[in-house]
């Protein structure tokens, strides 16, 4: 054999060779890749995955979500995330609380105030349709509304129940007072009876205007509320 055709025979040897192993490293890289793909497509790997990622809640509300008149980090939600987390709880709670907002308010921003990627809404609107005298009727028709569209998204509610001035008369604070426990009924959610439990009309516990909670008015609201969002959030968080 000459020379020209021996370093074509090596030539070709060697090319079979390194598609053999181009092959088998091509077959390993897939298998690889396979493997990967398959854990992480498998029950035990998405547990997990979810087990990491926090709870995104929303608190929609008016000025008493909102913490008006305090730092944000005095606010309700981001007091109580903190009391949370300290629980060992992974959540956030977004802040979407307006001063001001009565219940048509809070309905008519619904769809930008709890995105998509929500999992459960804390709910905390009426007071000031009571502030204002407004039509107990259209403020629970309103508030089931709310509810129904969230239900309708398979957001699961917290509701958060106001109680009407004592100045408005019994037939006005009886109407205004059951929205909260019949909604709660037709919808079979958590109830939080009260949002201000234990801080209306205590001047330590609330600011110059006597309606609002202070930083320490707040602290109470969140101390009280907390194990209701606990069972709440215990409902649906990974395990």
């Amino acid at each position: 054999m000459g020379e020209g055709a021996g370093s074509r025979a090596y030539d070709r040897h060697a090319a079979r060779t390194d598609g053999r192993q181009l092959r088998r490293n091509k077959g390993t890289r897939l298998s690889r890749r396979a493997l990967i793909i398959g854990a992480a497509c498998s029950p035990a790997f998405s547990a997990r995955t979810r087990a990491q990622a926090p709870l995104h809640l929303v608190a929609l509300g008016d000025s008493l979500t909102a913490g008006f008149g305090l730092p944000v980090e005095s606010s309700f939600p981001a007091l109580l995330q903190r009391e949370l987390v300290a629980k060992g709880k992974a959540v956030t709670i977004t802040n979407a609380g307006v001063s001001g907002d009565t219940a048509e308010d809070g309905l008519a921003r619904l769809d930008w105030s709890v995105p998509k990627e929500t999992q459960g809404v804390i709910l905390e609107l009426g007071a000031n349709d009571a502030l204002r005298g407004l039509d107990p009727k259209r403020c629970e028709a309103t508030l089931d509304q709310i509810i129904g569209t969230l239900k309708g998204r398979s957001i699961p509610v917290l509701l958060c129940g106001m109680y009407a001035p004592r100045n408005l008369g019994t037939e006005y604070v009886d109407a205004f007072d059951g929205i909260y426990p019949r909604l709660s009924r037709k919808y079979h959610l958590i109830l939080y009876p009260f949002f201000l439990d234990g801080v209306a009309g205590d001047s330590a516990l609330t600011l110059p205007d006597k309606l609002h909670p202070n930083a320490e008015g707040v602290r109470v609201i969140v101390g009280k509320i907390l194990p209701v969002v606990e069972a709440f959030i215990g409902k649906f968080e990974p395990r």
